[in-house]
């Protein structure tokens, strides 16, 4: 019998501000030559900076693939390393988008709940990316930015019962290159795989080696 193949989706956002050329986006782009190995099939959006687009596509792309694992990936010209986001917010999304909109209510699913944790250990996923050897620095954050990224998070946790992570990337050249980007992207979505597959694998059997 043949193995499982995992459906695994990845999105980086287009361009939006300052930033005519989205790092997130070259850097899913470098991955999707890459591969994440022969038991998983990777499927690529990009993303547009529209709040209204993001609620209509994450649960499209969720009932499309059924994935074990999305990762969303965001530019923060504040970041000089490639961080891991733990969490998504619900409330304080006032920064107008690409078309001049940002919901009425500031918020992502009214009535939901503040904030929507992922269920895959980022300090773990750090701490064995950091050992890997990569010319990339890994760090964690809780704090994703309430603008699209952190939309874009919360609706993807909401839909997925925390079945999503969030990796924030620098500016193209500060100072990662779109290969190394790309790389770390590699990393990361693998060790997140299988540190999820482990939590699984906790859940339904009692003996941990």
């Amino acid at each position: 019998m043949e193995p499982l193949r995992r459906p695994v989706v990845v999105t980086g956002f287009g361009p939006f501000g300052e930033h005519a050329v989205n790092a997130s986006w070259i850097a899913v782009q470098e991955l999707e030559k890459l591969g994440l190995g022969d038991g998983v099939d990777l499927y690529v959006y990009e993303i547009p900076v529209e709040y209204q687009t993001v609620q209509r596509l994450i649960p499209a792309l969720w009932k499309k693939h059924s994935p074990q694992l999305v990762v969303h990936v965001g530019v923060s010209g504040m970041a000089t390393t490639v961080t891991l986001e733990k969490c998504g917010h619900n409330v304080g999304y006032k920064g107008l988008d690409n078309c001049r909109f940002c919901p009425g209510s500031q918020c992502c699913v009214e009535g939901g709940p503040e904030c929507i944790d992922s269920i895959i250990d980022m300090d773990a996923v750090c701490k064995r990316v950091s050992t890997l050897g990569l010319d990339v620095t890994v760090t964690i954050s809780k704090d994703a930015g309430r603008y699209l990224c952190d939309f874009t998070y919360y609706t993807s946790l909401y839909q997925s019962h925390g079945r999503s992570a969030f990796v924030h990337v620098p500016p193209l050249g500060k100072p990662y290159t779109a290969a190394q980007l790309g790389r770390a992207l590699q990393a990361i979505i693998e060790e997140m795989l299988d540190v999820l597959e482990h939590s699984e694998g906790k859940i339904n059997c009692r003996h941990e080696h």
